[in-house]
């Protein structure tokens, strides 16, 4: 019962702090999938951002849902789905989780894990302006977001899922994790 009772409580949590992103000014932002982010981003030019997301944890978060442990984690905290289908789980694990199905692009696919779009919203109202230098004020206002460390937004977005809430918590110090998936673009 205290099992059931604690995945219910972080099941509330959960669903309170969702990867939906607002449409700031009714702007129809979809979901595009980071394939579409990869054109551009692969490159030495934009600062081989994309290679450092595929090799992050992040880009693997559904495929850790897909494992005997996973799913043991799951039924503990009273689930009686496999891990990669409880809700719970996929909060967290894919981008874009409790946002309705009309919002993904035909290549966004959930098995890609925790993406680009997590953390720099739905890309499809952005995607040809955040790389321009005179239009970024309009990319903003077409959903794109630029987490950061200084003013506290970084932490604010990232500890929506490292949290006490998580299993698989062992402590989140933002210096050392941002580290490993910072992707500026070279000036």
């Amino acid at each position: 019962m205290k099992h059931i009772l604690s995945f219910f409580i972080t099941a509330a949590v959960v669903f309170s702090i969702s990867f939906a992103v607002p449409s700031p000014g009714g702007k129809d932002c979809k979901y595009v999938g980071v394939k579409t982010c990869k054109t551009c981003h692969k490159s030495k030019k934009r600062g081989n951002q994309y290679s450092v997301w595929a090799d992050s944890k992040h880009a693997n978060a559904f495929k850790t849902l897909q494992s005997a442990e996973a799913d043991k984690i799951a039924k503990k905290r009273g689930s009686d789905k496999p891990a990669a289908e409880t809700k719970e789980c996929l909060s967290c694990h894919v981008t874009g989780y409790n946002v309705d199905g009309a919002q993904f692009g035909k290549k966004f696919k959930k098995e890609d894990g925790v993406t680009c779009e997590a953390c720099h919203g739905p890309g499809s109202a952005y995607k040809s302006l955040h790389n321009k230098k005179d239009k970024k004020d309009k990319a903003k206002e077409a959903c794109f977001s630029v987490p950061n460390v200084a003013d506290g937004s970084a932490k604010d977005l990232c500890v929506k899922c490292h949290n006490k809430n998580s299993p698989s918590y062992k402590g989140f110090d933002l210096n050392k994790f941002w580290a490993k998936i910072k992707h500026p673009m070279p000036k």
